[in-house]
């Protein structure tokens, strides 16, 4: 989960440094404070403290090496802050994360992206990195970097709505959304005649394990993966997802579906990995083509459903534990699907609604 926290200058008017602390509360991790008075005020309103001394992490700025060792033979928190100008500044943080400090907060005066990317390449998972921040759209891009982005932002301001609307945006990156995927059964896999394929191709690269989901039934969509895998004869795609035939229907938002027809350059789809994790990604092009084709049956929960895909080895249905080729699969093996209750008006779920769809 993402932390914000929030600096309180000493130098602010006691008013707005009233104002920001008000402001903190309920919404912000944990609060800097650099002078006793401000340390006092936060604690009654039962914020994180992190000072120099008697608070919930103790704040430094420089790596004393037996300071630190000290603090955390005593069991406390600590919170390093170092200015990262250089390569070697960087190679400073990634020391304290060696040392086992809980926190390390990068001020970057200069460059605001490159050497945080370097830092979460670094440390991530073994000391949480926090960036500084000054506005709204700063905390943003420091938590996307890298997708991983930093593990918490330090906002800097002297304006109580700075600290509201940054705490809005912290909290949209706490948790992230997944969709609720599970097994199905293989039932059933029928040859059928030649239609119109669609093929695609998003502006983004994919790997294994990540697709786009299909099928016969808005209720139950399957996971195609993408083209990454090295084959003898072709070339990996893996900005490509050989969907299937122009009439199924494809997750296109968490919430929407459309008809594979519809789709076209510039559009959003859905890209999901097996474990339900998914972002959005644009639409590069829809090649639509004849092919033969492959009816693909499977039952979850007493139902089967159903979708339908090119008759070609370089297809695959993503598994729990890897993908299969839509030519060698078999009655008994595993896939991934999506399964929604109610009907579709437009793409749009309706909970309420019957439809029984064959």
């Amino acid at each position: 989960m993402k932390e914000f926290w929030v600096k309180i200058d000493s130098q602010l008017p006691e008013k707005i440094k009233h104002s920001i602390l008000d402001c903190c509360k309920n919404q912000c991790d944990a609060v800097i404070v650099d002078d006793e008075t401000t340390l006092q005020h936060a604690k009654t309103l039962n914020l994180k403290t992190v000072y120099q001394k008697n608070a919930n992490i103790i704040f430094l700025e420089d790596l004393d090496e037996k300071l630190i060792k000290s603090l955390l033979d005593e069991k406390k928190e600590v919170c390093v802050k170092l200015m990262v100008k250089s390569k070697g500044d960087e190679e400073k943080i990634v020391y304290a994360s060696t040392m086992g400090v809980n926190y390390v907060i990068a001020e970057c005066p200069n460059w605001k992206i490159i050497p945080l990317e370097n830092l979460i390449a670094k440390i991530h998972g073994k000391t949480k990195l926090l960036a500084e921040a000054l506005t709204v759209e700063e905390a943003k891009l420091a938590l996307e970097i890298l997708e991983l982005g930093v593990d918490g932002v330090v906002l800097k301001t002297d304006k109580p709505e700075i600290v509201e609307a940054t705490a809005s945006v912290v909290k949209g990156f706490k948790e992230k959304p997944r969709l609720k995927l599970v097994q199905a059964k293989i039932v059933k896999c029928e040859q059928l005649g030649l239609g119109d394929r669609v093929c695609i191709d998003t502006c983004e690269l994919m790997m294994k394990g990540e697709g786009i989901l299909v099928g016969c039934q808005s209720s139950g969509l399957f996971l195609v993966q993408a083209e990454v895998l090295e084959t003898p004869h072709v070339e990996p795609r893996p900005f490509r997802v050989n969907a299937g035939p122009v009439s199924l229907y494809v997750l296109t938002t968490k919430d929407k579906t459309k008809y594979l027809s519809e789709l076209k350059a510039g559009e959003e789809v859905l890209i999901v990995d097996r474990n339900g994790n998914f972002r959005s990604s644009i639409v590069g092009r829809v090649k639509i083509e004849k092919r033969p084709l492959l009816l693909v049956e499977a039952e979850e929960n007493g139902e089967i459903i159903k979708t339908i895909v090119q008759n070609a080895e370089t297809i695959h249905l993503v598994t729990p534990n890897g993908s299969k080729s839509v030519t060698e699969l078999k009655p008994g093996d595993t896939v991934i699907v999506y399964r929604q209750k109610g009907g579709r008006h437009f793409g749009v779920l309706v909970e309420e609604e019957m439809v029984i769809e064959r």
